[in-house]
């Protein structure tokens, strides 16, 4: 892992198993696993999503980025369904809900079934063992049994280099193991997509390399994700691609380096330029 956190900052180095997204993806690649049509999201007066249409497919790894108040976390909560949008479609593979109807609990729970949401803050039980924090949604959810749970939850754990924390408290690990504890929660119920929002935002800078990390090797190893982020050198080098919101719109969308690089729209241009500068 220490190579691996090295290797995360803003240098232009290919990684490995590159998945840009580009003609010769394989056709498995192709296929479009999250599609959104005409999602809105208003509160009150204030119109928060306006009309957002997206596509990604399975495997991409999806960077966005823009200025605070753009509707990138809505945005992802929409998508889990944590906020109710007030008009579109959100289709998970072959799971569609429209918000202009209800929605029934076993359709709410297909979808979240699919989707694992990974927050600023830990949310993990401070009463549990950091192995417990791990295992209980897997029982719960899943129906597993507690030794299926704890099988599990070690392997995960240990591919997020926290398995000699497991029958530790989480008050007792650092902000950074804590982020990659409710990393190995979250993908202990097998979602089909990772949705990240600003994961590193609470941790200092050492600690958010580990985070970078883990999610570097996620992305590496075929997760399709969508990461809300203030990490340039992330969106740049580990992501296929780069979404640029502002004010409830997609403004720019493409290839990450040829967004991060050579922008084509005004408003991506002065948020950069903003980033860089700072």
């Amino acid at each position: 892992m220490d190579g691996a956190i090295l290797y995360i900052g803003g240098e232009d180095r290919p990684r490995a198993g590159s998945r840009e997204v580009q003609p010769e993806m394989t056709a498995a690649s192709n296929n479009v696993l999250i599609r959104l049509k005409s999602l809105s999201k208003h509160y009150g007066a204030h119109t928060v999503l306006d009309g957002i249409d997206l596509k990604v497919r399975s495997g991409e790894v999806l960077a966005i980025i823009g200025p605070s108040g753009s509707g990138k976390s809505t945005l992802l909560r929409c998508i889990n369904y944590l906020e109710r949008p007030d008009g579109g479609t959100i289709s998970i593979g072959s799971t569609t809900i429209d918000a202009a109807r209800a929605v029934g609990r076993a359709e709410l729970s297909a979808l979240r079934r699919r989707v694992g949401m990974v927050f600023q803050s830990f949310n993990l039980f401070p009463h549990m063992s950091v192995l417990r924090n791990v295992s209980l949604a897997q029982e719960r959810v899943l129906g597993r049994s507690r030794q299926e749970s704890d099988e599990r939850s070690m392997q995960l754990l240990k591919r997020v280099g926290m398995d000699d924390k497991a029958e530790q408290y989480p008050v007792r690990c650092s902000g950074g193991q804590q982020q990659r504890i409710a990393i190995a929660r979250s993908l202990a119920l097998d979602p089909d997509i990772m949705l990240f929002d600003e994961p590193t935002s609470a941790l200092d800078p050492e600690l958010g390399l580990e985070v970078l990390a883990v999610m570097r090797e996620l992305a590496e190893s075929g997760m399709t994700m969508i990461v809300v982020t203030h990490e340039m050198g992330f969106a740049e080098n580990v992501s296929d691609t780069v979404m640029i919101m502002a004010d409830g719109h997609i403004v720019e969308k493409g290839p990450s380096k040829d967004v991060m690089r050579n922008p084509q729209q005004e408003r991506t241009k002065r948020f950069l330029r903003a980033v860089h500068d700072r």
